[in-house]
C-alpha cells in the first residue's frame, strides 16, 4: 500500500461517527477511503448509516493535522499499521463481521497465525486457574498452535507465559493504544511478546485504558482465534462476553471446570453447563478442532542449563505449587541457599513465586 493510500485509511479510521460496520460500507461504496473524502455529500447519504450528522463530521474533520501526527507517532513508537487489505492482516479476523479496518502491530503477524487459540478468564485467579491457563498454553504452543489473549493480569498473562515457555507464539490484543502498557507490571512480558508474536490493537495511540474499550478488543481476540478457553470467569466477567463474541462468529467454545463453590468459576462453569466443551488440557482443544492438529507435536522446549545445586531445587518442586519449607525438605539444602537459589531461578524465569511463600516452576 502506497503511503498516500494508508494516509486515507488512517484518516478515515479517525473520523467522528465512522466505526468499524460504517467504514466497510463507505470503503465498498466508494471504492477506498479516499473515494470517501472526495464523494459528494448526496452520494455519501446513499450509504445505510450516513446521515448529516456524520457528513458534516467528514467535513468538518481536520484529518490532514491529525493523520499526519498519529503517522509520525507511529513510526517513533515502531509500530505497523496493518490494513485489511493487506496480506499481513489475520485471515479469520477479516470474516467476522465488524473486522477493525486498521491494525496497529508490534512485532510480526505470520500465516501460522491462522492456527491460534484464546486462552482468557479472570484478572485475580486462583493459583487453580493460573496453572491451568499456562499448562493449555503451553500444550497449544508446543503443538504450534499461536495463543492468543489480552495481556490483562491474572489468566492472560498466565496464558501468553504458557506460549513463550514452550517457544511458541503468542499475539497480545490490547484495549488501549500500542504506545500504552497496560497493566504497567506486565512491561518486561508486553516486550516477551513482542519479540515472539506481536502486539495489536485497533485503537489510536494514546488512547486510554477504558472500560468500554475491553469489549470492543474482546471481539477481535476471538475473531483471530478458532476458539476461545474460558479460564476462571466470574459471571459478570469479560470473558463471558470473549465468549458469546466466539459464538456470534462460528468459533468454538471450551471452559476449564471450577469450584462449584467459587464465585470465581461460576461463569466458566454455566458456560459448560451451557454447552461449551470441558477441557483441562491442550489435547482437549485439538481433538475438537482437527485443523489445528499438526502431524506429530513439536520438540518441548530444551531444560533449563542450570548449576548442580540448581538443579536439584528445580528437581525439588512438583507439579503442584510447593511451600518453601516442602522445596527446603526435597532438596537437602540448607534453608537460606535454598532461597537464594530459588531467587536466581525466578530472575532467570525459570520459577515463579505466588502468594505464601509457595513456588512453581514457570510453564506448569
Amino acid at each position: 500500500m502506497s503511503a498516500k493510500d494508508l494516509y486515507y485509511w488512517v484518516a478515515l479510521s479517525m473520523a467522528p461517527g465512522v466505526g468499524s460496520v460504517l467504514f466497510k460500507r463507505l470503503t465498498e461504496a466508494f471504492g477506498s477511503p479516499e473515494g470517501v473524502f472526495r464523494a459528494k455529500a448526496k452520494d455519501l447519504e446513499r450509504v445505510e448509516g450516513v446521515g448529516p450528522k456524520v457528513i458534516g463530521a467528514l467535513r468538518r474533520f481536520h484529518w490532514k493535522h491529525q493523520v499526519e501526527k498519529e503517522l509520525i507517532s507511529a513510526e517513533k513508537t515502531g509500530a505497523r499499521l496493518v490494513t485489511w487489505t493487506d496480506e499481513e492482516y489475520p485471515f479469520g479476523l477479516k470474516q467476522i463481521y465488524d473486522p477493525p479496518p486498521l491494525l496497529y502491530v508490534l512485532g510480526a503477524l505470520k500465516p501460522q497465525d491462522q492456527r491460534a487459540v484464546a486462552v482468557v478468564g479472570s484478572r485475580y485467579p486462583t493459583t487453580y486457574g493460573e496453572m491451568f491457563a499456562e499448562r493449555i498454553a503451553l500444550g497449544l504452543g508446543q503443538r504450534g498452535v499461536t495463543v492468543v489473549s489480552g495481556l490483562a493480569r491474572g489468566v492472560d498473562s498466565a496464558a501468553h507465559r504458557g506460549a513463550l515457555a514452550a517457544g511458541g507464539r503468542t499475539l497480545g490484543v490490547l484495549g488501549c493504544g500500542i504506545d500504552l502498557i497496560y497493566p504497567p507490571e506486565n512491561k518486561k512480558l508486553f516486550g516477551e511478546v513482542e519479540a515472539q508474536g506481536a502486539i495489536i490493537s485497533e485503537f489510536p495511540l494514546g488512547t486510554p485504558p477504558e472500560k468500554d474499550h475491553f469489549p470492543i478488543r474482546n471481539r477481535v481476540i476471538s475473531g483471530i482465534s478458532m476458539g476461545v478457553v474460558v479460564v476462571e470467569a466470574t459471571l459478570r466477567s469479560g470473558s463471558l462476553i470473549t465468549a458469546r463474541f466466539a459464538l456470534e462468529q462460528g468459533r468454538e467454545v471450551f471452559a476449564v471446570p471450577g469450584n462449584a463453590d467459587s464465585a470465581r468459576s461460576a461463569g466458566a462453569n454455566r458456560l459448560i453447563r451451557e454447552g461449551a466443551k470441558l477441557v483441562t488440557r491442550a489435547e482437549d482443544v485439538l481433538e475438537e478442532i482437527p485443523l489445528l492438529s499438526l502431524p506429530g507435536p513439536q520438540e518441548p522446549p530444551p531444560q533449563p542449563r542450570l548449576t548442580e545445586e540448581e538443579a536439584t531445587v528445580f528437581s525439588a518442586l512438583g507439579p503442584q505449587a510447593m511451600h518453601i519449607n516442602q522445596v527446603i525438605a526435597g532438596s537437602a539444602l540448607p534453608s537460606a541457599r535454598v532461597s537464594a537459589i530459588l531467587l536466581s531461578l525466578e530472575l532467570a524465569g525459570h520459577v515463579r513465586q505466588l502468594p505464601g511463600m509457595r513456588f512453581i516452576k514457570t510453564g506448569i
